[in-house]
């Protein structure tokens, strides 16, 4: 019904322009609506071309006859948000109607990018339930069902992602498809439309503390201009409202902050209501807040962003333009160049480029070799770093200069700990390069030539064994790949040397003899074929006897046993893990999984699965579930417990998972606590949030100890996790500690100085043999939000290696 009426205001409005630029994972339209005057709209591609000479990013001197202020507005990135994509509607009716005289004005400079649902699956989903089960009378009473929207809720989207935090990571087709057509416009002005609990009243900026410290004061005094502007609006008809207060701009990948960091005035606009208001929500007031409400003040801030927007284009555009000079000649921020080392892992430096490019970063090769003094990111030191001529160059000296220091810097400065999300990211521990930061300026060779691929291979050729490094997940796409085409594996579980070739632990091995049933022209082909459609380097052996170490029948190669994937799914679950658990299968690995939901648990044929995963949730399994889930890890089954899933197994019989080793460690840790709670008798009530934080890790990253002699961690060098709970389990006994937090934790971001100490000599990877199979356990998701390359790699470790 929504893209209904889009369509036709722009088949009746000579204001609106309609553009698909996207479809989402349920195959329903993304729409941007061009909403300004004629006469802009037959411009409209000079506009757009004109405003990219502003950036740098298009060649040649800006046309001032053609310069517009461009104000992108989007509703509904939470599909729950229901107001957001209502009032959508009816800001489209207000800009396209022409005897609105206000508006027409508005439109003589300035070009409005509508788009009415950033979310349309999310959208659809809490929608339909609604309007499937609410009367047709609304009941504002809190507990009626109307107001409770069961399980996975339409915040998230098709894959149960948050879209409002993937706008860096692009790891959603919805975010990927937005900003491509985002970087084509580059507007001055971006406003993302929300909603937060009934009794919130309304949020605009200016945003609250902490700011970015590469956020221009441009940026920040214009969202005063904004903010006032709505002001006068609210006070005239009597809304509240509040500004400056929980909403930062820090973390950069939300719909206000990542515009931000393109050079735009980015906010976040919050109205009350959200999907436990229904169409009426009755307020702690006695008051009634209904849709109507939520869709007129959402429609009153629309309007007055484009109204100042227009007001003030010559300022915008004059701004938006210094901001790129200076982005282009003079960047902000310590590090010039990023290098990026050319002898990582090809798989990795793939996958990295990709991010590069899907966020219009601009990268080269050194093309001589140089040295420079540089951070290095893996040991946290300064030093002389030698820059060979293949290394890779990001350059602060370009358009995206802001974008890409945010994304890369090793500690983002944080001014402010009362901090909304996570406070570390940096892509070179996310992708687990070897990378180096320097204040020194490289000039890259552009276009970065990656190394082409090419195939040597040759199909009638019969070699003993195929054998195929493990350092990234493009290995663990092709292992997957292979495994569902019926090809049998294994894994070396050491080092070892064939045919002048060194291999690491973790290096695949596919031999003529593990796959003669399916015949050796078949085996080949398959090898061969798959091998080139993933550009993966494989290197056939024509002898099973090495050089150094075991031969290619020692049971020092492990036979990989085919996963078949079980997921538990439901409303015991939290819907993010399970949707990284799901997308990472469909999308990261390609790889089949069956949901199953925790009540069956009880039924289900444990010998159909291999491998169960529970995904973060909070879960309550009878002991008859347990004890079968026991009996099927002692015959061989994996069980892979992710974040706060493992809160089901602690203290269970049969698993060795506890927060304290022994009871002596738990007492110290009791006295620790009640030493801290004495000393707060005299707390002042006014310090309760910030005394909150000292507890918390909103989002860190930690260096962890790592054993990568276990196969959990083979391919990986070293392993940064991202923290994002205080929760912790001191390494427990009976178990391998693969991956942990030792006496001195090594972090990168803020950790509240009470939680830290609990982090001390505490496990975050570990696995317990048990029997013929092994439980697995993730304290830290290393799939949260999908982005953490290295992370994905862990886990198929988990899936494909631990256990066996």
């Amino acid at each position: 019904m929504l893209v209904d009426y889009v369509e036709h205001v722009a088949e009746n409005s000579p204001n609106v322009k309609l553009v698909e630029y996207g479809l989402t994972p349920e195959g329903r339209p993304l729409l941007l609506a061009f909403i300004s005057t004629p006469g802009n709209l037959a411009q409209l591609e000079e506009i757009r071309q004109n405003n990219l000479r502003h950036t740098g990013l298009l060649e040649g001197e800006p046309d001032s006859s053609l310069t517009r202020a461009i104000a992108w507005l989007s509703f509904g990135v939470h599909g729950n948000e229901a107001g957001a994509s209502e009032a959508s509607m009816s800001a489209l009716y207000e800009l396209a109607r022409t005897d609105n005289k206000d508006a027409q004005s508005w439109l003589g400079n300035t070009i409005v990018i509508l788009d009415p649902c950033i979310n349309p699956d999310g959208f659809s989903r809490y929608t339909e339930w609604y309007r499937r089960y609410a009367p047709i009378k609304p009941t504002p009473e809190h507990d009626t069902y109307e107001h409770d929207e069961p399980w996975p809720g339409g915040r998230v989207n098709h894959y149960l992602f948050d879209l409002n935090r993937d706008w860096a990571w692009q790891t959603q087709v919805e975010t990927r498809s937005r900003i491509k057509v985002y970087h084509e416009w580059m507007p001055h002005i971006h406003v993302d439309f929300h909603e937060q609990y009934p009794n919130d009243h309304y949020y605009f900026a200016p945003a609250a503390a902490p700011f970015h410290s590469y956020i221009t004061d441009w940026q920040s005094e214009f969202q005063y201009d904004i903010g006032r502007n709505h002001a006068g609006y609210f006070d005239q008809e009597g809304w509240l409202y509040f500004t400056r207060e929980v909403f930062d701009l820090f973390y950069p990948s939300y719909g206000d902050t990542y515009p931000t960091f393109n050079g735009a005035i980015g906010m976040t606009h919050e109205q009350a209501g959200h999907s436990v208001a229904g169409r009426a929500y009755e307020l702690e007031n006695g008051d009634t807040l209904t849709l109507l409400d939520r869709i007129q003040h959402h429609t009153a801030t629309a309007l007055s962003t484009v109204e100042v927007a227009s007001e003030n284009a010559a300022r915008l555009a004059e701004n938006f333009q210094a901001y790129f000079n200076q982005a282009n000649n003079n960047p902000v921020g310590k590090y010039k160049t990023f290098i990026i080392r050319g002898d990582n892992p090809e798989g990795r430096l793939r996958a990295f480029r990709d991010i590069l490019d899907k966020n219009s970063i601009q990268y080269g090769e050194a093309g001589a070799p140089s040295s420079v003094w540089a951070y290095n990111y893996q040991s946290g030191q300064e030093e002389n770093v030698f820059v060979a001529a293949s290394d890779l160059i990001i350059s602060a000296y370009q358009p995206m200069s802001v974008l890409a220091q945010v994304l890369m810097e090793p500690e983002p400065e944080l001014e402010d700990t009362l901090t909304y999300d996570i406070t570390a990211w940096a892509l070179p521990y996310a992708y687990g390069l070897a990378a180096y930061a320097s204040s020194q300026r490289i000039n890259p060779v552009m276009p970065y030539e990656a190394v082409p691929y090419s195939s040597q291979l040759d199909p009638g050729q019969v070699p003993y064994a195929y054998l195929a490094d493990w350092s990234s997940m493009a290995d663990a796409r092709f292992l997957a790949a292979l495994l569902q085409a019926g090809v049998k594996a294994r894994f070396a579980n050491a080092s070892f040397a064939i045919e002048g070739r060194e291999y690491e632990p973790g290096a695949l091995v596919f031999t003529q003899a593990d796959n003669r049933k399916m015949g050796v022209s078949r085996f080949n082909e398959i090898m061969t074929a798959t091998a080139r459609k993933f550009e993966q380097a494989i290197h056939p052996v024509s002898t099973g006897f090495s050089d150094i170490g075991f031969d290619l029948g020692s049971s020092s190669l492990q036979f990989i046993e085919t996963p078949r994937v079980a997921v538990l799914t439901g409303e015991d679950t939290d819907a993010n893990s399970y949707g990284e658990v799901w997308h990472f299968f469909e999308h990261s690995l390609g790889y089949p999984l069956f949901p199953i939901a925790p009540d069956k648990l009880n039924g289900i044929e444990f010998s159909d699965y291999n491998v169960l995963i529970m995904p973060e949730g909070a879960y309550t399994i009878d002991e008859t579930a347990m004890e079968s889930l026991q009996e099927w890890i002692s015959r061989g089954g994996r069980l892979i417990a992710i974040g706060a899933a493992l809160s089901a197994l602690e203290g269970q019989e049969g698993f060795s998972l506890s927060r304290y080793a022994t009871e002596e460690e738990e007492q110290v840790a009791k006295e620790a606590d009640e030493k801290i709670s004495l000393d707060r008798r005299l707390d002042t009530y006014a310090g309760q949030a910030r005394r909150y934080v000292s507890q918390s890790i909103p989002g860190a990253l930690f260096k962890l100890q790592l054993d990568t002699t276990h196969p959990l961690a083979y391919g990986l060098d070293s392993y940064y996790s991202l923290k994002t709970s205080s929760s912790f389990y001191q390494l427990i006994k009976d178990t391998w500690n693969v991956g942990y937090i030792g006496e001195n934790p090594e972090v990168i971001g803020f950790a509240g100085s009470n939680a830290l100490i609990h982090t001390k000599n505490t496990a975050v990877f570990a696995v317990q043999d048990k029997g013929a199979g092994a439980a697995i356990y993730l304290v830290d998701n290393p799939l949260f939000r999908g982005f953490w390359e290295n992370g994905k790699f862990l886990f198929s470790n988990a899936l494909f290696f631990a256990g066996q």
